[in-house]
């Protein structure tokens, strides 16, 4: 078995040592133009060329959440996509969220801002039934969000392209339930996959449809947001600001215009992190079971984009 490692902008070393480890009779290489052919694949935004000197693939195991840059790539025939199913991201997400949900609806951010002014000074509590959570994608982290997000007895409601159930959480699906999902929504949360179908759903239009002060958590892909609106309608009040993880260009480039507007929180695209060790055992047990023939979890469905 041959395992070819084509990862951007991760030091290969940790990766490889617990590859061998895990899989000592297999041959595991960093990947150079001209390598020899591989059976399987460990990738995260790895280049055309890989894949045009790669076609006899059986699998291409994507190490983060996302699998759009893949899917901007033609890729070999017989190759399936396999995701990480969660690998400890799922709670980091989770996390995440919750702390900027908290963050906004307890005001503290403003208390900060105050503290460091030098102001003591209270703020009347915001009724907790008022800020309806609505979380958008119910994959693995969306569900996980919106479950974790129930804990602090906020309302909570789901919703996705196809229908989805989770557990204590109403949801709403498809076209049809988009605007009603909209409408009831204070706190928007973005987990959706990027596919050329969501891709600018976070937009004038769109946003407009949220609650009057309403606030954006964007932790899915930078191009889900259209910033020139997102910036405008905070201008306008209809939104408060937002927490924003990923965006358009990464790193954010200086004097963007995000970097000084106060009403937005910004993170260097760090929600969720991969954590090797997890993915390590979690794509060694997929390539063992794949070369079983047996059936995994997280097969990417290429024509979907997710």
């Amino acid at each position: 078995m041959k395992i070819s490692f084509c990862c951007k902008d991760t030091k290969a070393e940790p990766w490889l040592e617990g590859l061998h480890a895990a899989l000592p009779d297999a041959d595991i290489s960093v990947w150079q133009p001209g390598a020899p052919q591989a059976d399987y694949a460990v990738v995260w935004a790895p280049p055309q060329q890989f894949m045009d000197e790669q076609p006899g693939l059986k699998a291409l195991f994507n190490i983060g959440a996302g699998v759009d840059a893949l899917m901007k790539l033609k890729l070999p025939p017989q190759a399936q996509v396999v995701r990480l199913d969660d690998a400890g991201m799922s709670v980091q997400m989770a996390e995440y969220v919750s702390q900027a949900v908290i963050r906004h609806f307890r005001e503290l951010d403003g208390y900060e801002a105050d503290m460091r002014a030098g102001t003591w000074a209270f703020r009347k509590p915001r009724a907790r039934a008022d800020f309806t959570v609505g979380v958008m994608g119910l994959g693995v982290l969306g569900a996980r969000v919106a479950k974790a997000l129930t804990v602090f007895e906020f309302p909570v409601l789901g919703w996705s392209r196809s229908p989805k159930t989770v557990e204590a959480v109403p949801t709403l699906h498809g076209s049809q339930g988009f605007a009603e999902f909209l409408a009831q929504t204070r706190i928007l949360v973005n987990l959706l996959p990027l596919t050329p179908e969501t891709e600018n759903i976070l937009n004038r239009a769109n946003l407009s449809q949220l609650q009057r002060g309403a606030y954006v958590i964007n932790v899915a892909r930078g191009g889900h947001l259209v910033e020139e609106d997102l910036l405008a309608l905070i201008a306008e009040g209809q939104i408060a600001g937002a927490t924003l993880d990923v965006f358009r260009q990464e790193p954010l480039p200086a004097g963007h215009p995000f970097w000084s507007e106060p009403c937005i929180t910004l993170t260097p695209h760090t929600s969720a992190r991969t954590l090797r060790d997890e993915s390590i055992a979690q794509i060694v047990g997929k390539v063992v079971a794949m070369s079983r023939g047996e059936a995994v979890q997280g097969m990417v469905d290429v024509q979907r984009g997710y």
